[in-house]
């Protein structure tokens, strides 16, 4: 596991430097070329220098044992980023996009070359950060440790590198885009393209934003994951023979990756002595759920009653 953790921080850090020297390209070149378009990008890619900067920081802290205070760790302090920097995008993205909406009824000249070259970088450092990370992010693959009650997936760091790629890829999208567009002035001087451009990055940019919002709350507000659902996973723990009831299942995410559950199980009392053999096969399906943390209270149906269940 810490090769795996040294290892995606070495991807993180190399995209984030990637992005940060990019993003004072991008606002120079926006500024040279008069480009809204680019300028509302480089809005985009300071976010994205932000968060990956956060993930780098993060990450760290992610490895960091549980404490007295922090009884599950510091996992969910990644979500406290992920809101700020979601706000923020959204701000910025409304006050690009008011301002690409007023160029737009009056478009100003701008520098379609200077645009092109500006979009050939953004398509190799986004094409570069991907390739970095991707080639980190093999090294972590899904490996399940069992330890008791507590089913531990390494796997989550891989979907937070997967996530991280899609995202390079959507910037190279846009930057080709652009490339497009520049390419498309520089022959017909239809220099409303620009805001025009500088319109659909914003919208881009304000729908991710509030979608990471939604997810993020969701998180905050421990909403049951997406991938679960609480009736067939009950369903599926009611067909292991000898169980007679199952109640009080919760299911949370701490950080969207890492996921806990708790549940009480109802038994015959003349299973009870493989209690061993039961809580293994609740922790094989809780598995396949892709929880990792989960918590079982085994009782016999002729047990005393408690609050949760009375």
């Amino acid at each position: 596991m810490p090769h795996n953790h040294s290892s995606i921080q070495s991807g993180l850090t190399t995209a984030f430097w990637l992005n940060a020297v990019f993003s004072l390209i991008e606002i120079a070149g926006g500024l040279y070329t008069n480009s809204t378009a680019i300028l509302t990008d480089a809005i985009h890619d300071l976010g994205d220098t932000v968060a990956i900067g956060s993930g780098v920081l993060l990450e760290k802290l992610s490895v960091k044992k549980r404490t007295k205070n922090y009884s599950y760790g510091y996992k969910r302090f990644s979500l406290l980023s992920a809101f700020v920097l979601s706000v923020l995008l959204i701000g910025g993205s409304v006050i690009m996009l008011i301002k690409a909406v007023s160029a737009l009824s009056n478009p100003h000249e701008v520098n379609s070359l200077g645009m092109l070259w500006l979009a050939v970088l953004g398509i190799v450092v986004n094409g570069l950060a991907f390739l970095k990370i991707k080639n980190h992010g093999n090294t972590d693959h899904s490996q399940h440790v069992h330890v008791h009650n507590h089913s531990h997936h390494s796997h989550s760091h891989s979907q937070n590198s997967q996530a991280l790629m899609l995202h390079m890829l959507e910037d190279g999208l846009g930057w080709a885009a652009v490339l497009v567009g520049s390419i498309i002035i520089y022959f017909t001087k239809w220099f409303w393209i620009d805001p025009l451009l500088s319109i659909g990055i914003a919208l881009f940019i304000l729908f991710n934003a509030i979608k990471n919002l939604i997810q993020t709350s969701r998180i905050f507000l421990q909403a049951v994951p997406e991938n679960v659902n609480i009736a067939q996973l009950t369903k599926d723990i009611m067909e292991i023979k000898g169980v007679k009831n199952v109640h009080d299942v919760h299911v949370w995410t701490l950080d969207g990756t890492y996921s806990i559950s708790t549940v009480h199980v109802v038994v015959e009392k003349e299973n009870i002595s493989n209690q061993r053999e039961l809580r293994d096969k609740i922790e094989k399906i809780m598995d396949q759920y892709s929880i990792n943390h989960p918590t079982l209270q085994i009782e016999t149906s002729d047990a005393p009653c408690s609050l949760a269940n009375c």
